[in-house]
Parts: C-alpha cells; sequence; structure tokens
C-alpha cells in the first residue's frame, strides 16, 4: 500500500509506548496497533486531529505517500 503510517517514529520521538497513546487518544491498542502496522482501511479525523494533539505533532508527519 503507498500509504505509510509513521506512528512508530512519531512514538519512539516522543518517548511515549503505545499504550499511554491509545490511553490519551481513546482507542484500544488493539485498533492503534491496526493502525501502526498499515493494515487499516481508513481512519477517522476525529482519530488522527486526536493522534496529533497526543504526539504534538502534524498529520503529514504520520502519513506518507510512496508509490
Amino acid at each position: 500500500m503507498p500509504i505509510i503510517v509513521n506512528v512508530d517514529v512519531m512514538l519512539a520521538k516522543r518517548k511515549m509506548t503505545s499504550g499511554e497513546l491509545a490511553e490519551k487518544v481513546g482507542i484500544t491498542q488493539a485498533n492503534l496497533s491496526i493502525l501502526k502496522t498499515g493494515k487499516a482501511k481508513a481512519v477517522r479525523f476525529s482519530t488522527l486531529e486526536a493522534i496529533c494533539k497526543a504526539l504534538e505533532c502534524q498529520p503529514g508527519d504520520i502519513l506518507e505517500y510512496r508509490e
């Protein structure tokens, strides 16, 4: 899939665990894992907004397009 999800990169930069992010965003660790592995078919803007707020980043820091 040409859309790359860089949540792991941002988690490492912010020294935050997946569990902490899931709790702050209000999603399950399982759903966060699906997003991180690129297996998600969609992401809600409200979820993307919450992730960006928790990680203090922009959507482009999390999502990347590669051919």
